[in-house]
């Protein structure tokens, strides 16, 4: 059979090069090319994570030594379009946090239009946006305007991140019905990994550019953006989208539980938003975001400031004393640091979402809340005790609950609702992460600017924000809490249900012949991927070894 004869209903018929129907995989397509287009994709964009090795140099960027201040109550709106001191950390900031909010805005916005549009389409928009974000921020960083660097980084490239998240999400989920856990795991994978490499790479990249004049972050923009464009632009061309009615070799569906926490009926999109159990699940995907992301976006100033000399073997020496080739060194070893947090938080989305399976979603959350507030409670205590391993142990299984959080949370809508519109319901939910994306790094940002500003030392001035984070997950606790299997009203009818999929003929279902999920294409399409990724874990394991003396 002809399968590019088959479209899902209401789908264009061509859209030339991008379009769906371009992509619509025959019988005989190996649906483990897939994975890597989604990685090659999910490990760029996901550098967003590993900004914050740009926050110290660019506080730093017009002298290329020490920073000019800005003059006393000048304010946020100065230092927009200030060209005479340099911006604050706290104002670098806000870019993390545009990042997570577009992000959301833009899943939610045009979660619809990539189901017509297709991945492919969606991910050259994504590598556009990405891309050109960085190169736009890079001119920002030239003519030192804020606003620039904002509008261009943090607002086109979030959007970049909206589009790029969710489109292989979808499409692997559509293609491994029969692992639909390990699927989400593997879609957002790359998205969690992505400060591994990046991290470091921009850490070299920095240092190669950096002169007198100059802290070399604006040539690292335009470097890691060109890159980063050729890799999603492999990934979006290397996009297929299953024909309507296919299922793996030998699959079928499985059979109906007991388990009143799992739905086998179909919740329409439209009534998904009226219900309580989205907003309680909304919460929960809020707050815990909110406090993984906090870290995140400060992890390797907090290091840096937190254990000062400490990290090169001088522990009597505080961070505002170090000379400036040791603070260089220092954030090297702060580079790895978020690199092992971004190794964790890969991690974390395989095993927490594997355990869901068998605890279930809603016991999962429960433990990634009760040990993570134990965990934000007792980092104080280890940072003070000068206890670098338990310190960067706690926060390495925090990142891991992170990730297993947004891993876990597309599974848990699909046992609430149904899996007819998990895709569009999960688009709209992430305007949860849109929320954690402000929360997060604004509080951990000016708490610490705060604390800093009021004289309190370095190595303490994110004590009382580790409490407030666990407040946070005290509030997702209670909400996951309130989560219920919904009642009989919220749920279609069959008719409602045959009306929108349709009656699938005998001619229209295809069912693939078992294709090796090793071949030499897919082994070629790994390694394209799975060698930065190997490149980044000894890069992060080299640093870790440093970190720990």
């Amino acid at each position: 059979m002809n399968a590019a004869i088959i479209r899902p209903s209401g789908q264009e018929a061509s859209g030339g090069l991008l379009g769906r129907s371009r992509i619509i995989a025959g019988p005989r397509f190996n649906r483990w090319l897939v994975p890597p287009a989604a990685l090659a994709i999910h490990l760029c964009i996901g550098m967003a994570y590993g900004f914050s090795v740009f926050w110290l140099p660019l506080a730093h960027a017009i002298s290329g030594g020490k920073a000019v201040a800005c003059p006393a109550g000048s304010g946020l709106l100065y230092a927009l379009f200030t060209t005479s001191c340099d911006w604050t950390v706290a104002d670098l900031n806000w870019i993390f946090t545009l990042f997570i909010f577009f992000l959301g805005v833009a899943a939610a916005l045009w979660g619809g239009w990539l189901e017509k549009a297709g991945p492919r389409k969606a991910g050259f928009v994504a590598a556009l946006c990405w891309s050109g974000g960085l190169l736009i921020g890079a001119v920002g960083i030239v003519f030192h305007q804020l606003w620039v660097l904002w509008i261009g980084t943090g607002v086109l490239g979030g959007i970049g991140l909206g589009l790029g998240y969710i489109s292989p999400v979808s499409t692997l989920i559509k293609w491994f019905p029969d692992r639909r856990g390990m699927a989400t795991g593997m879609a957002i994978m790359g998205f969690g990994g992505g400060a591994m490499i990046g991290a470091p790479l921009a850490q070299l990249l920095m240092a190669y550019f950096k002169t007198d004049t100059s802290v070399g972050v604006w040539q690292t923009f335009v470097v890691m953006g060109l890159i980063y464009f050729v890799f999603m632009m492999g990934g979006a061309f290397g996009y297929r989208v299953p024909a309507a009615g296919w299922q793996p070799a030998g699959w079928n569906p499985p059979a109906a539980t007991a388990n009143t926490m799992i739905t086998h009926r179909q919740v329409h999109l439209r009534d998904a938003h009226k219900t309580m159990a989205f907003w309680c699940i909304w919460v929960v995907l809020c707050m815990n975001v909110s406090a993984g992301i906090g870290v995140l976006s400060m992890a390797s100033p907090m290091l840096q400031e937190i254990f000062g000399g400490s990290l090169i073997g001088q522990p009597a020496v505080s961070f505002t004393a170090l000379t400036d080739p040791q603070r260089q060194v220092i954030a090297g070893i702060a580079a790895g640091f978020a690199g092992l947090l971004s190794l964790f938080n890969i991690g974390g989305r395989f095993f927490w979402a594997s355990l869901s399976d068998k605890i279930g979603r809603k016991s999962t959350y429960f433990v990634f809340f009760l040990l993570g507030i134990a965990l934000y409670a007792a980092a104080p205590w280890a940072a003070h005790h000068g206890s670098k391993v338990l310190f960067v142990g706690f926060f390495c299984v925090i990142l891991s609950m992170y990730g297993g959080g947004f891993a876990t949370v597309p599974a848990y809508l699909a046992d609430i609702f149904g899996t007819q519109f998990v895709g569009a319901i999960h688009g709209r939910l992430l305007t949860a992460w849109s929320t954690a994306g402000i929360i997060g790094p604004v509080l951990v940002g000016y708490m610490r600017q705060a604390a800093i500003s009021t004289g309190v030392p370095r190595s303490s001035v994110y004590d009382v924000t580790m409490y407030l984070l666990a407040g946070l997950l005290l509030i997702g606790l209670v909400a996951n809490l309130m989560v219920r299997p919904l009642t009989t009203k919220w749920f279609m009818s069959d008719a409602q249900i045959a009306a929108l999929q349709g009656t699938p003929t005998s001619a229209a279902r295809t069912f693939s012949t078992r294709i090796p999920a090793l071949s030499v294409g897919s082994a070629l399409a790994w390694a394209a991927v799975g060698v930065p990724i190997l490149w980044g874990i000894d890069v992060t394991l080299t640093k870790v070894a440093v970190l720990f003396g």
